[in-house]
Protein backbone atom coordinates (compact mmCIF):
# COMPACT_ATOMS: atom_id res chain seq x y z
CA UNK A 1 0.00 0.00 0.00
CA UNK A 2 0.97 3.68 -0.21
CA UNK A 3 -0.32 7.20 0.24
CA UNK A 4 -1.09 9.92 -2.35
CA UNK A 5 0.34 8.15 -5.43
CA UNK A 6 0.27 4.63 -6.86
CA UNK A 7 -0.18 2.76 -10.15
CA UNK A 8 -3.45 4.63 -10.78
CA UNK A 9 -1.70 8.03 -10.81
CA UNK A 10 -2.06 9.84 -14.15
CA UNK A 11 0.51 12.62 -14.30
CA UNK A 12 0.73 15.98 -16.06
CA UNK A 13 4.11 17.74 -16.19
CA UNK A 14 3.91 21.53 -16.17
CA UNK A 15 7.07 22.88 -17.78
CA UNK A 16 7.82 19.62 -19.57
CA UNK A 17 9.96 21.20 -22.32
CA UNK A 18 12.24 23.09 -19.93
CA UNK A 19 15.61 21.78 -18.77
CA UNK A 20 14.47 20.38 -15.41
CA UNK A 21 11.04 19.33 -16.64
CA UNK A 22 12.51 17.42 -19.55
CA UNK A 23 15.18 15.67 -17.48
CA UNK A 24 12.90 14.56 -14.67
CA UNK A 25 10.04 13.58 -16.97
CA UNK A 26 12.30 11.01 -18.59
CA UNK A 27 13.40 9.75 -15.16
CA UNK A 28 9.81 9.53 -13.87
CA UNK A 29 8.73 7.63 -16.97
CA UNK A 30 11.72 5.32 -16.65
CA UNK A 31 10.67 4.55 -13.07
CA UNK A 32 7.18 3.64 -14.24
CA UNK A 33 5.15 6.82 -13.70
CA UNK A 34 2.22 7.20 -16.08
CA UNK A 35 3.00 10.62 -17.61
CA UNK A 36 -0.02 11.31 -19.78
CA UNK A 37 0.63 14.92 -20.80
CA UNK A 38 2.89 17.93 -20.62
CA UNK A 39 2.03 21.63 -20.53
CA UNK A 40 4.07 24.46 -22.03
CA UNK A 41 2.24 27.58 -23.27
CA UNK A 42 2.84 28.11 -27.00
CA UNK A 43 3.90 24.51 -27.67
CA UNK A 44 0.50 22.88 -27.69
CA UNK A 45 -0.06 20.28 -30.38
CA UNK A 46 3.53 19.02 -30.28
CA UNK A 47 5.05 16.06 -28.49
CA UNK A 48 8.06 15.87 -26.21
CA UNK A 49 9.83 12.53 -26.12
CA UNK A 50 6.59 10.79 -26.94
CA UNK A 51 4.41 12.77 -24.51
CA UNK A 52 1.68 15.06 -25.95
CA UNK A 53 2.09 18.73 -25.03
CA UNK A 54 -0.78 21.16 -24.43
CA UNK A 55 -0.96 24.94 -24.04
CA UNK A 56 -3.00 24.76 -20.82
CA UNK A 57 -3.65 22.38 -17.96
CA UNK A 58 -7.38 22.59 -18.68
CA UNK A 59 -6.82 21.18 -22.20
CA UNK A 60 -4.56 18.44 -20.83
CA UNK A 61 -7.15 17.50 -18.20
CA UNK A 62 -9.94 17.40 -20.77
CA UNK A 63 -7.99 15.04 -23.02
CA UNK A 64 -6.33 12.79 -20.41
CA UNK A 65 -8.47 12.92 -17.23
CA UNK A 66 -5.27 13.14 -15.15
CA UNK A 67 -5.37 13.38 -11.36
CA UNK A 68 -1.88 14.68 -10.53
CA UNK A 69 0.37 17.48 -11.74
CA UNK A 70 4.03 18.24 -11.08
CA UNK A 71 5.43 21.73 -11.59
CA UNK A 72 8.94 22.39 -12.98
CA UNK A 73 8.36 26.06 -13.73
CA UNK A 74 10.61 29.06 -12.84
CA UNK A 75 9.63 30.99 -9.66
CA UNK A 76 8.18 33.95 -11.58
CA UNK A 77 5.52 31.73 -13.16
CA UNK A 78 5.19 28.88 -10.64
CA UNK A 79 2.39 30.45 -8.57
CA UNK A 80 0.27 30.94 -11.71
CA UNK A 81 0.94 27.28 -12.54
CA UNK A 82 -0.42 26.27 -9.13
CA UNK A 83 -3.59 28.32 -9.63
CA UNK A 84 -4.00 26.95 -13.15
CA UNK A 85 -3.76 23.34 -11.99
CA UNK A 86 -6.23 23.92 -9.16
CA UNK A 87 -8.71 25.64 -11.49
CA UNK A 88 -8.43 22.78 -13.98
CA UNK A 89 -9.45 20.22 -11.35
CA UNK A 90 -6.13 18.52 -10.59
CA UNK A 91 -6.43 16.74 -7.22
CA UNK A 92 -2.74 16.52 -6.29
CA UNK A 93 -0.40 19.37 -7.24
CA UNK A 94 3.31 18.84 -6.57
CA UNK A 95 5.43 22.00 -6.85
CA UNK A 96 9.17 21.39 -7.08
CA UNK A 97 10.05 25.05 -7.72
CA UNK A 98 12.21 26.86 -5.15
CA UNK A 99 12.19 30.61 -4.50
CA UNK A 100 8.45 31.36 -4.50
CA UNK A 101 7.72 34.33 -2.17
CA UNK A 102 5.94 33.43 1.06
CA UNK A 103 3.39 36.20 0.48
CA UNK A 104 2.30 34.52 -2.75
CA UNK A 105 2.02 31.13 -1.09
CA UNK A 106 -0.10 32.55 1.73
CA UNK A 107 -2.78 33.10 -0.93
CA UNK A 108 -2.12 30.11 -3.15
CA UNK A 109 -2.10 27.39 -0.44
CA UNK A 110 -5.60 28.13 0.93
CA UNK A 111 -6.89 28.63 -2.62
CA UNK A 112 -5.84 25.10 -3.60
CA UNK A 113 -7.44 23.71 -0.45
CA UNK A 114 -10.68 25.55 -1.16
CA UNK A 115 -10.73 23.90 -4.58
CA UNK A 116 -10.72 20.49 -2.92
CA UNK A 117 -7.17 19.72 -4.07
CA UNK A 118 -3.91 19.02 -2.24
CA UNK A 119 -0.68 20.95 -2.76
CA UNK A 120 2.69 19.40 -1.94
CA UNK A 121 5.50 21.94 -1.70
CA UNK A 122 6.71 24.29 -3.01
CA UNK A 123 10.49 23.85 -2.77
CA UNK A 124 10.12 20.11 -2.28
CA UNK A 125 11.60 16.97 -3.88
CA UNK A 126 8.17 15.46 -4.44
CA UNK A 127 7.27 11.93 -3.42
CA UNK A 128 7.73 8.30 -4.36
CA UNK A 129 5.86 5.08 -3.65
CA UNK A 130 8.60 2.52 -4.36
CA UNK A 131 7.72 0.05 -7.09
CA UNK A 132 4.54 1.96 -7.93
CA UNK A 133 5.07 5.59 -8.92
CA UNK A 134 7.44 8.53 -8.68
CA UNK A 135 6.47 12.21 -8.88
CA UNK A 136 9.33 14.67 -8.51
CA UNK A 137 13.09 14.33 -8.15
CA UNK A 138 13.65 11.66 -5.46
CA UNK A 139 16.14 9.14 -6.91
CA UNK A 140 14.28 5.90 -7.46
CA UNK A 141 17.39 3.69 -7.43
CA UNK A 142 17.88 4.14 -3.68
CA UNK A 143 14.31 3.14 -2.80
CA UNK A 144 12.93 -0.26 -1.88
CA UNK A 145 9.31 -1.33 -1.66
CA UNK A 146 8.24 -1.94 1.93
CA UNK A 147 6.24 -0.69 4.91
CA UNK A 148 8.14 2.29 6.41
CA UNK A 149 6.72 5.74 5.70
CA UNK A 150 9.04 8.73 5.41
CA UNK A 151 8.08 12.41 5.71
CA UNK A 152 10.65 15.18 5.67
CA UNK A 153 11.18 18.93 5.39
CA UNK A 154 14.65 18.36 3.94
CA UNK A 155 15.21 16.96 0.47
CA UNK A 156 18.74 15.62 0.86
CA UNK A 157 18.03 14.20 4.32
CA UNK A 158 15.07 12.39 2.78
CA UNK A 159 17.50 10.65 0.46
CA UNK A 160 19.88 9.83 3.31
CA UNK A 161 17.05 8.34 5.38
CA UNK A 162 15.80 6.28 2.44
CA UNK A 163 19.29 4.94 1.71
CA UNK A 164 19.85 4.05 5.38
CA UNK A 165 16.57 2.12 5.43
CA UNK A 166 17.18 0.39 2.10
CA UNK A 167 20.73 -0.58 3.11
CA UNK A 168 19.29 -2.23 6.23
CA UNK A 169 16.75 -4.15 4.17
CA UNK A 170 13.84 -1.94 5.23
CA UNK A 171 11.60 -0.90 2.34
CA UNK A 172 9.37 2.15 2.19
CA UNK A 173 5.63 2.50 1.59
CA UNK A 174 5.79 6.16 0.49
CA UNK A 175 8.47 8.82 0.94
CA UNK A 176 7.20 12.40 1.02
CA UNK A 177 9.24 15.59 0.92
CA UNK A 178 6.96 18.37 2.16
CA UNK A 179 9.46 21.16 1.48
CA UNK A 180 11.27 23.62 3.70
CA UNK A 181 9.49 26.89 2.90
CA UNK A 182 7.67 28.91 5.55
CA UNK A 183 4.32 28.27 3.86
CA UNK A 184 3.76 24.71 2.62
CA UNK A 185 0.66 23.14 1.15
CA UNK A 186 1.01 19.85 3.04
CA UNK A 187 2.48 19.49 6.52
CA UNK A 188 3.72 16.79 8.87
CA UNK A 189 0.31 16.19 10.44
CA UNK A 190 -1.35 15.66 7.04
CA UNK A 191 1.18 12.95 6.18
CA UNK A 192 1.18 11.36 9.64
CA UNK A 193 -2.59 11.02 9.49
CA UNK A 194 -2.40 9.36 6.07
CA UNK A 195 0.35 6.97 7.21
CA UNK A 196 -1.67 6.10 10.33
CA UNK A 197 -4.61 5.16 8.11
CA UNK A 198 -2.51 3.28 5.54
CA UNK A 199 -2.57 -0.49 6.23
CA UNK A 200 0.68 -0.85 4.30
CA UNK A 201 2.67 1.38 6.66
CA UNK A 202 3.96 -0.06 9.95
CA UNK A 203 6.24 2.76 11.16
CA UNK A 204 7.13 6.33 10.21
CA UNK A 205 10.36 8.31 9.94
CA UNK A 206 9.86 12.05 10.54
CA UNK A 207 12.67 14.45 9.62
CA UNK A 208 12.42 18.01 10.86
CA UNK A 209 14.67 21.02 11.10
CA UNK A 210 15.00 24.32 12.91
CA UNK A 211 12.48 27.10 12.32
CA UNK A 212 8.76 27.32 13.00
CA UNK A 213 6.77 25.02 15.25
CA UNK A 214 5.60 22.32 12.82
CA UNK A 215 7.62 19.62 14.57
CA UNK A 216 6.12 20.51 17.97
CA UNK A 217 2.60 20.30 16.54
CA UNK A 218 3.47 17.00 14.88
CA UNK A 219 4.75 15.65 18.21
CA UNK A 220 1.43 16.51 19.88
CA UNK A 221 -0.42 14.72 17.07
CA UNK A 222 1.78 11.64 17.44
CA UNK A 223 1.18 11.46 21.17
CA UNK A 224 -2.57 11.86 20.85
CA UNK A 225 -3.40 10.01 17.61
CA UNK A 226 -0.66 7.68 16.37
CA UNK A 227 -0.71 3.97 17.15
CA UNK A 228 2.20 3.30 14.81
CA UNK A 229 5.73 4.05 16.04
CA UNK A 230 7.38 7.27 14.87
CA UNK A 231 11.12 7.93 14.98
CA UNK A 232 12.57 11.36 14.30
CA UNK A 233 15.54 13.52 13.45
CA UNK A 234 16.10 17.27 13.82
CA UNK A 235 18.70 18.99 11.67
CA UNK A 236 20.34 22.33 12.43
CA UNK A 237 21.20 21.67 16.08
CA UNK A 238 24.28 23.90 15.90
CA UNK A 239 22.71 26.69 13.85
CA UNK A 240 23.11 30.21 15.34
CA UNK A 241 19.89 32.13 16.18
CA UNK A 242 18.76 34.71 13.62
CA UNK A 243 20.61 33.14 10.68
CA UNK A 244 18.77 31.24 7.94
CA UNK A 245 20.26 27.83 7.29
CA UNK A 246 19.45 26.38 3.87
CA UNK A 247 15.67 26.49 3.56
CA UNK A 248 13.59 29.64 3.73
CA UNK A 249 11.82 28.29 6.81
CA UNK A 250 14.97 27.16 8.59
CA UNK A 251 15.52 30.22 10.75
CA UNK A 252 15.32 30.43 14.53
CA UNK A 253 13.04 33.24 15.68
CA UNK A 254 12.35 33.04 19.40
CA UNK A 255 12.37 29.83 21.42
CA UNK A 256 9.84 27.84 19.36
CA UNK A 257 12.11 27.32 16.37
CA UNK A 258 15.17 25.99 18.17
CA UNK A 259 16.39 22.45 17.73
CA UNK A 260 16.21 21.88 21.49
CA UNK A 261 12.55 22.94 21.65
CA UNK A 262 11.77 20.38 18.96
CA UNK A 263 13.83 17.65 20.61
CA UNK A 264 12.03 18.32 23.91
CA UNK A 265 8.66 18.02 22.15
CA UNK A 266 9.71 14.71 20.57
CA UNK A 267 10.88 13.35 23.93
CA UNK A 268 7.58 14.35 25.55
CA UNK A 269 5.66 12.53 22.79
CA UNK A 270 7.78 9.38 23.12
CA UNK A 271 9.41 9.81 19.70
CA UNK A 272 12.86 8.21 19.61
CA UNK A 273 15.36 10.63 18.05
CA UNK A 274 18.30 9.65 15.86
CA UNK A 275 21.60 11.52 15.97
CA UNK A 276 22.14 10.53 12.34
CA UNK A 277 19.89 9.09 9.61
CA UNK A 278 22.00 5.92 9.79
CA UNK A 279 20.42 5.21 13.19
CA UNK A 280 16.87 4.99 11.82
CA UNK A 281 16.84 1.22 11.14
CA UNK A 282 17.90 0.34 14.69
CA UNK A 283 15.39 2.76 16.22
CA UNK A 284 12.56 1.39 14.07
CA UNK A 285 13.39 -2.22 15.00
CA UNK A 286 13.39 -1.25 18.66
CA UNK A 287 10.11 0.65 18.36
CA UNK A 288 8.36 -2.19 16.51
CA UNK A 289 9.70 -4.68 19.07
CA UNK A 290 8.32 -2.56 21.91
CA UNK A 291 4.88 -2.57 20.32
CA UNK A 292 4.91 -6.38 19.96
CA UNK A 293 5.80 -6.78 23.62
CA UNK A 294 3.78 -3.78 24.75
CA UNK A 295 0.78 -5.66 26.19
CA UNK A 296 2.99 -8.03 28.17
CA UNK A 297 5.17 -5.20 29.43
CA UNK A 298 2.22 -3.08 30.44
CA UNK A 299 0.65 -6.03 32.24
CA UNK A 300 3.91 -6.66 34.04
CA UNK A 301 4.13 -3.05 35.11
CA UNK A 302 0.55 -3.15 36.34
CA UNK A 303 1.16 -6.34 38.32
CA UNK A 304 4.34 -4.99 39.81
CA UNK A 305 2.57 -1.79 40.75
CA UNK A 306 -0.28 -3.80 42.31
CA UNK A 307 2.15 -5.90 44.37
CA UNK A 308 3.92 -2.76 45.51
CA UNK A 309 0.64 -1.11 46.49
CA UNK A 310 -0.54 -4.25 48.33
CA UNK A 311 2.76 -4.51 50.23
CA UNK A 312 2.52 -0.84 51.13
CA UNK A 313 -1.04 -1.26 52.42
CA UNK A 314 -0.05 -4.34 54.46
CA UNK A 315 2.91 -2.50 55.95
CA UNK A 316 0.66 0.44 56.83
CA UNK A 317 -1.88 -1.86 58.52
CA UNK A 318 0.88 -3.57 60.55
CA UNK A 319 2.28 -0.22 61.64
CA UNK A 320 -1.19 0.96 62.62
CA UNK A 321 -1.79 -2.21 64.68
CA UNK A 322 1.55 -1.83 66.47
CA UNK A 323 0.81 1.80 67.22
CA UNK A 324 -2.66 0.94 68.53
CA UNK A 325 -1.26 -1.88 70.73
CA UNK A 326 1.44 0.42 72.08
CA UNK A 327 -1.08 3.12 72.84
CA UNK A 328 -3.35 0.61 74.64
CA UNK A 329 -0.43 -0.76 76.70
CA UNK A 330 0.65 2.74 77.64
CA UNK A 331 -2.89 3.67 78.60
CA UNK A 332 -3.27 0.53 80.78
CA UNK A 333 0.07 1.17 82.49
CA UNK A 334 -0.93 4.74 83.21
CA UNK A 335 -4.23 3.59 84.74
CA UNK A 336 -2.49 0.96 86.94
CA UNK A 337 0.02 3.53 88.18
CA UNK A 338 -2.76 5.99 89.00
CA UNK A 339 -4.69 3.26 90.86
CA UNK A 340 -1.61 2.33 92.93
CA UNK A 341 -1.04 5.96 93.89
CA UNK A 342 -4.68 6.33 94.99
CA UNK A 343 -4.51 3.11 97.05
CA UNK A 344 -1.31 4.26 98.78
CA UNK A 345 -2.88 7.60 99.71
CA UNK A 346 -5.94 5.88 101.22
CA UNK A 347 -3.73 3.50 103.24
CA UNK A 348 -1.91 6.46 104.73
Amino acid sequence: MSILIDKKTKLIVQGITGRDGSLHTSMMKEYGANVVAGVTPGKGGTTHEGTPVFDTVAEAMEKTKANTSVIYVPPAFAVDSIYEAADAGVKLIVCITEGIPANDMMKAAPYVKAKGARLLGPNCPGLISPGLCKVGIIPGQICKKGDIGVVSRSGTLTYEAIWALTSAGMGQSTCVGIGGDQVAGTGFIDCLEMFENDPGTKAVVLIGEIGGSDEQEAAKFVKKNMTKPVVGFISGRTAPPGKRMGHAGAIIAGNAGTAQAKLDAFAKAGIAVANSPTEFPALIKEALGSIKNGARKKTGIKKAATKKTTAKKTATKKTAKKAAKKATTKKTTTRKTAAKKTATKKAK
